[in-house]
């Protein structure tokens, strides 16, 4: 019998991974050319021979015992090093090995900083709408998720109700950018307001709040936008970062999250976050692939595919009459339900071989995601299929 904290998880397992094993279902039943599964963000583009070529001469000239052994349960010192110069380099900021961790990719970084500042109440605010998971990590260490409702206009981030949100109880704020599912960017502008108001809530309160930035998709920014960094708006910013999608490393589950000197009781937090990497069963991030990264810094995956599979499927979205905003990173399109009922549309498609997410999974319902990470194939010869199901709407 299972145990009653895991059994609303149970009840309420992820509409993507369902959505993602009903392709699964399809594709042996019709065939891959015959469905169009836009259902998960696995990346679709190759990880850069580099990555390959680190994997093969690590493996031949490095000692095994070192490689594929144990380690600080922070990562290898020297990999942690070469990854704050390289970070340092980009972005200005003043990092060292001590202000990494290196992590099971982002979703085990955001669990142990949340592991090591959440006490049982404490709640969380993010941004609706948001990746499903959020609500999730913040319920393993007995927090609460507090959703800000979306401006729907920009997918901005609605500032006015995120301040009225924050109360005594606020520990931290999770943000996404480039964000999943919206592909939408936070401008500088948001930014600036967005610590502002934490900073005054912190003195009106007298509390600490951290913002947690969650940057799986900061390499993918599209028409030269730039992605702030968000450690350089405010003092109190921990970054979790990983390489799933901008490597397309998704399943060696590497990342890293920086907690820079500035943040309040930083010591003492990289020390907790450190041991949380340990106790939550992690131990250490991957020995082989924390080598491979330090070597693979500069690379990045053909950000042009992405781009024209982006183009593609928004231009033709809206020729067959869809509404959606432009996505300007990441790798989804959020698009506006032809009915109220977006989950009534997810069925309907389906009956097409289409698989899309509906919106209610990200808190926001009226909407569906789509993950554009696909073979242009399957985009191109998606439109015409997407234009017969909307005769159904017409």
């Amino acid at each position: 019998m299972i145990s009653n904290r895991m059994k609303p998880f149970v009840a309420n397992n992820s509409a993507v991974r369902a959505m993602f094993e009903e392709g699964n279902r399809l594709r042996a039943q019709f065939g891959d050319e015959n469905v169009y599964d836009f259902s998960l963000g696995n990346p679709n583009v190759p990880a850069p021979k580099e990555v390959n070529e680190a994997i093969i001469r690590l493996a031949q000239e490095e000692d095994p015992v070192v490689l594929h052994g144990y380690m600080n349960n922070a990562g290898f010192e020297d990999v942690r090093a070469k990854i704050a110069a390289s970070i340092n380099k980009r972005f200005g900021t003043d990092f060292a090995a001590r202000n990494l961790i290196m992590t099971v990719g982002a979703a085990s970084g955001l669990n142990i900083l949340l592991k090591a500042i959440l006490d049982p109440g404490d709640e969380v605010i993010t941004f609706a709408p948001y990746f499903v998971e959020y609500g999730n990590y913040v319920a393993n260490y007995d927090g609460k998720i507090i959703p800000v409702e979306p401006d729907t206009a920009t997918f901005q981030p609605n500032l006015d109700a995120f301040a009225d949100k924050i109360n005594g109880r606020t520990k931290a704020v999770i943000v996404n950018t480039p964000h999943n599912p919206t592909g939408v960017v936070y401008s500088e502008e948001t930014i600036k307001r967005l610590a502002e108001i934490l900073e005054t809530k912190q003195k009106e309160l007298g509390t600490v709040i951290y913002l947690i930035s969650d940057e799986p998709y900061r390499e993918l920014a599209y028409d030269g936008v730039e992605v702030p960094y968000l450690t350089k708006y405010y003092d109190n910013t921990l970054v979790g970062y990983s390489y799933s999608k901008s490597l397309s490393l998704p399943g060696e589950r590497i990342g890293y999250v920086v907690i820079p000197d500035e943040a309040d009781g930083a010591e003492e937090l990289i020390e907790a976050a450190t041991i949380a990497n340990r106790i939550n069963g992690s131990v250490n991030a991957p020995s082989l692939i924390q080598k491979v990264i330090a070597e693979c810094l500069d690379c990045t995956v053909d950000l042009e595919f992405y781009d024209r599979n982006r183009r593609t499927l928004y231009e033709g979205l809206k020729d067959v009459g869809l509404e959606c905003i432009k996505p300007q990173g990441a790798f989804y399109l959020f698009v506006k339900s032809p009915v109220p009922d977006e989950k009534e549309f997810v069925a309907e498609a389906k009956k097409h071989h289409i698989l899309l997410v509906p919106g209610s999974s990200f808190a926001c319902p009226g909407y569906v995601r789509l993950a554009y990470c696909v073979s242009y194939e399957t985009i191109v010869n998606s439109l015409p299929v997407f234009a017969e199901l909307m005769k159904t709407y017409k």
